[in-house]
């Protein structure tokens, strides 16, 4: 729940951010020169890749908590083993071990959502933040071709 709130609260300021830069934006092509016109359409385009980015990354958040919450309501949600270190950090041996059970699984079924999801959670515990992502991008697709929904 904590990330949630701090997830919603960094939005809205990134939306304050969005629409003040938009505003300056705005107010550099109402000057009507060439050069403050060209300079307001450049600093507008900053806040629409931002507010693109934050609605993509909104949506795999979402996407993948929805997954969450059927993996769990299926009893499949990965039970946390990993040894920690005394100052509650994962051991990475531990997550190393882990992972490759996954990737084992993933490899023998690689069209089942539910080892995607279970590798991306390893991937995260082994601090491979770009390699989790991905996995949780194809779970999310292979579930939603599974349900017959968009991705």
């Amino acid at each position: 729940m904590r990330a949630k709130i701090t997830y919603f609260a960094l939005a809205a300021v990134l939306v304050v951010y969005f629409v003040l830069v938009g505003s300056r934006g705005v107010l550099l092509i109402r000057e009507g020169t060439v050069l403050t016109v060209t300079f307001g359409a450049a600093v507008l385009v900053l806040p629409l890749i931002g507010v693109w980015f934050l609605w993509k990354t909104t949506q795999f958040a979402r996407r993948a908590d929805q997954l969450a919450a059927e993996l769990e309501a299926e009893g499949g949600l990965p039970v946390d083993e990993l040894k920690r270190t005394p100052s509650g950090r994962i051991d990475r041996d531990s997550a190393d071990a882990v992972f490759a059970q996954r990737r084992a699984e993933t490899e023998d079924t690689p069209d089942d959502w539910r080892c995607w999801f279970r590798l991306a959670v390893a991937y995260h515990d082994a601090r491979d933040t770009p390699r989790a992502r991905k996995a949780m991008q194809r779970a999310i697709a292979l579930h939603a071709g599974a349900s017959g929904r968009p991705v």
